[in-house]
């Protein structure tokens, strides 16, 4: 599990690569806005997965404190509270906002449209409306999903072929299990 999370910590990490280059040349500090429904590392995987992602920031060449900043939002749990703080974030200019969840990059994508949005673990992304669709998200939203509806079907195939004679659903208590 801590491997998948640091997998996916390092996705995110990916969409930094090309600004590498451009931020040891310029010496420019970049702001990264991280936007929480929950409290600071109210989870111990929450905790694993900030720290995965700056770990993979820090192999990129982004270190915090000489050319990357990070400003943290957290919400505590009141959801009431991830609009004024998206907007904040917009207000601190930070060149990209990581939203945990789905509520945090849906308040930042109600807050900015030329911020880029990073999801970090969303839900259903198309349904709640944070993108138009997974696979062309468009917009200034992108990052990762486990949820989508989209993806039911995919996952109905890939259980047909893990289990090759699955046609329905059992009924329980109609048959002797």
């Amino acid at each position: 599990m801590i491997q998948r999370r640091a997998f996916l910590c390092g996705g995110l990490s990916l969409l930094a690569a090309p600004r590498v280059a451009e931020s040891q040349q310029t010496g420019k500090i970049y702001r990264i806005g991280i936007l929480e429904q929950g409290g600071p590392y109210s989870s111990k995987s929450g905790s694993e997965m900030h720290e995965g992602f700056r770990q993979q920031l820090r192999e990129l060449g982004y270190i915090e404190g000489e050319n990357v900043v990070f400003e943290y939002r957290f919400a505590e749990g009141r959801a009431e509270r991830l609009a004024d703080f998206a907007a904040e974030l917009v207000r601190l200019k930070v060149d990209v906002i990581v939203g945990g969840g789905t509520l945090g990059p849906l308040a930042a994508k109600r807050a900015t449209s030329t911020i880029p949005v990073v999801m970090a673990a969303a839900g259903d992304p198309v349904g709640t409306g944070p993108v138009a669709n997974l696979g062309r998200p468009e917009g200034n939203v992108t990052g990762l999903s486990n949820l989508g509806s989209e993806l039911s079907g995919k996952r109905l195939q890939l259980l047909k072929e893990i289990v090759p004679g699955l046609s329905a659903w059992p009924s329980f208590g109609t048959q002797p299990m």
